[in-house]
């Protein structure tokens, strides 16, 4: 069982492998460089595990617990990449993501309380957020793909991109689902356009431009990339954003 106050041991330490994975993958070592990205990720995953235990319940709750599960599988989605097209450079993308999230949980700590308030007592608070976390670091991925295809201009990278974003909006759509069926439970309606609810229709529309984009007018290919990242940008506001907005008074997604 892991407190926060271990956390920054579990975080250096996944980040040293993720700095190391990417050091020899650029030197053509990939087996030594599969291993290290896989410690990278066994590190954040231990500590996931030992909190949950610690803390007895799923760690969801507050952006700094859903941030631990950004720092976990934005690596994973970088090892993918590395695996399935050689992109090195996604493990060092990846480790950098992970470090920013890491390092915000250590200098800008949360209160992680035990206790749920009743409408997270739920089968489908699990499902809902964990589905919504893979979706992000998936689609973080496209966006990293979509920055250096900006200066790199290969068009093998948007195909690559185009996998991310498929991989992450199917998460995204489940998560959209469970959500539905959970606010249905918890208080009666599918969907009661929330300030959150409103931003993840916003984002998870702007996503399917872009795959329209990409499989059916391949010739707005600069359009498609500003959608993308706009897209990026609007899941910022999705998952970050919506808190420090006004209208987020009184929202029910604010725990």
């Amino acid at each position: 069982m892991f407190n926060w106050m271990q956390f920054p041991y579990f975080g250096a330490i996944s980040v040293f492998f993720g700095i190391v994975a990417a050091i020899l993958a650029y030197i053509n070592k990939p087996k030594m460089s599969f291993f290290c990205a896989l410690m990278q990720i066994f590190f954040i995953a231990c500590f996931i595990i030992g909190f949950w235990i610690m803390i007895d319940r799923p760690p969801f709750k507050t952006t700094g617990e859903t941030r631990l599960w950004f720092s976990l599988f934005m690596p994973i989605a970088g090892l993918i990449a590395y695996k399935a097209w050689n992109y090195r450079w996604m493990l060092l993308y990846g480790t950098l993501m992970s470090t920013v999230f890491i390092c915000l949980n250590i200098f800008k700590p949360e209160i992680h309380s035990i206790e749920l308030m009743p409408a997270l007592q739920s089968i489908w608070f699990v499902p809902h957020v964990a589905m919504y976390m893979l979706s992000y670091a998936f689609l973080g991925a496209a966006f990293i793909i979509a920055c250096v295809y900006i200066f790199k201009q290969n068009i093998s990278l948007l195909r690559s991109a185009d996998t991310f974003v498929m991989i992450g909006l199917a998460f995204l759509t489940i998560g959209m689902m469970l959500g539905s069926i959970w606010a249905k439970v918890a208080w009666g309606d599918f969907w009661t356009w929330d300030i959150k609810e409103t931003w993840a229709l916003i984002t998870w529309l702007s996503y399917i431009f872009y795959i329209h984009l990409r499989k059916y007018d391949k010739k707005y290919t600069k359009i498609a990339i500003f959608v993308l990242i706009l897209s990026f940008l609007f899941l910022q506001v999705c998952w970050l954003g919506v808190d420090y907005l006004p209208t987020a008074i009184g929202s029910m997604h604010t725990y």
